[in-house]
């Protein structure tokens, strides 16, 4: 039996009186796309700050092939070799495409230039970054020097996509990719998850967009009142039935009516 790359076990978060995960559970099979999806306030986003480091839940355990892990940090979620694109990028619009890219794990030169006087490879970096942005196709960003505020909205996504999948050695989270994307810029991002999913990365797509889902995810995890609902093939349900299940208007087989 296959076993998960990621897991969650009865994992609570509570906020004061307010609790975002009540027990919940959750599952990423190794390279597939696992689409997460809820109504607003379900608790999702908790769940993947929580599975990201961004969050320490209150109980429950996360484990990553089949270890329990805790994430003190993002930076200790990154160092297990799990990346997250969060909606807002995460990206600093003055800094070159090379430079976000190692935002935050500069490569230093050797010897003492790098150890003392701290200084960058900037060329090993410039190397690297274009190598990953032309592997999965982004050969539409001509120079690495040009600063991300002078691309467009669909080429900051691809270089905060291909900056995930160049580190996250295990599992690439994308929070909402498409959401700010036209229709052109959209197809490319999804013609891009599919791509780093080809290289064996298993990827959880947090979306509303349930054309999107349902075109990329292999499965879907319905996620309401904090908890997982159920887990979907979305060739065997509609988008009509995961809406129904996220909003309540009805429960899936085997699911019991919440109390």
């Amino acid at each position: 039996m296959t076993r998960p790359v990621l897991e969650a076990r009865g994992l609570v978060k509570r906020y004061g009186r307010v609790t975002a995960l009540d027990h919940c559970d959750f599952d990423l099979m190794p390279g597939e796309i696992l689409a997460v999806i809820g109504d607003n306030g379900a608790g999702k986003s908790t769940l993947i700050k929580a599975l990201s480091g961004a969050v320490q839940p209150n109980g429950g355990e996360i484990l990553l092939d089949g270890k329990p892990v805790q994430f003190a940090s993002p930076n200790d979620a990154r160092a297990h070799g799990i990346e997250t694109v969060y909606q807002t990028l995460a990206m600093s619009p003055a800094l070159s495409i090379a430079d976000n890219m190692f935002m935050g794990r500069e490569i230093r030169q050797s010897g003492v230039m790098g150890r003392v006087f701290r200084r960058l490879d900037r060329r090993a970096m410039e190397e690297f970054s274009r190598a990953k942005l032309a592997e999965l196709g982004l050969m539409t960003i001509q120079n690495i020097h040009q600063t991300v505020e002078t691309l467009s909205g669909g080429q900051r996504q691809g270089v905060a996509v291909a900056r995930a999948a160049a580190f996250g050695s295990r599992v690439v989270i994308l929070d909402e990719p498409t959401a700010a994307l036209g229709v052109k810029e959209s197809r490319r991002v999804l013609d891009l998850i599919q791509e780093v999913r080809s290289r064996g990365i298993p990827i959880i797509l947090i979306s509303h967009n349930m054309p999107h889902v349902f075109e990329v995810a292999d499965r879907v995890h319905v996620h309401r009142l904090g908890k997982r609902l159920c887990v979907i093939n979305p060739k065997e349900h509609s988008m009509a039935d995961a809406v129904s299940y996220m909003t309540g208007a009805s429960v899936p087989d085997n699911v019991a009516e919440p109390a």
